[in-house]
């Protein structure tokens, strides 16, 4: 029986951070699509975006979360803020493990992510305008995905890994 904890919800959100504190504290291996794709990719998601685009990014994406579907064992996966959107890759997922959404709110994914300049999709325009209109489209989505939504604003790293501890018991 796999044994999988994904990590999903929007960019900034701390999956890639709280992914890599829950596999230590679970004694699991981790993981992150992203990361996975960069190495791929030998480049950043940003490079990529720009050299092919979007569209030919969410295949690679796919075509990945297909292959750790089958494979994965024993892991804490942090996805892509993208990943769970198309729903072809949000039933890879659940295939995968317990899908926990990192749920945060447009004022502190706001805050998080200012000045970080490694999101293609945030990089042109403002950024609260681009949050609060990619937030809204995805969390339906996010939420369609996730067997437990978790409540982020607030909470240490502590709490959360705790919370996800505890629904796994």
């Amino acid at each position: 029986m796999k044994k999988n904890i994904v990590l999903i919800g929007f960019m900034g959100c701390g999956k890639t951070s709280v992914g890599g504190k829950l596999s230590r504290a679970l004694r699991l291996d981790f993981l992150d699509t992203d990361q996975l794709l960069e190495e791929e990719f030998g480049c950043t998601i940003r490079e990529f975006f720009a050299q092919e685009g979007e569209e030919e990014f969410r295949r690679r994406e796919t075509a990945l979360v297909q292959r750790l579907s089958d494979t994965l064992k024993n892991t804490v996966l942090a996805t892509g803020g993208g990943l769970p959107l198309k729903t072809q890759n949000a039933e890879f997922l659940k295939k995968t493990g317990m899908v926990f959404f990192l749920k945060a709110s447009e004022e502190t994914t706001v805050a998080r992510l200012c000045g970080d300049t490694s999101r293609p999709l945030l990089a042109q325009g403002d950024l609260k305008e681009n949050v609060h209109r990619l937030l809204q489209e995805r969390m339906p989505l996010y939420e369609a995905a996730a067997d437990y939504i978790l409540e982020t604003d607030g909470k240490s790293f502590y709490e959360i890994i705790r919370e996800i501890e505890n629904v796994l018991c």
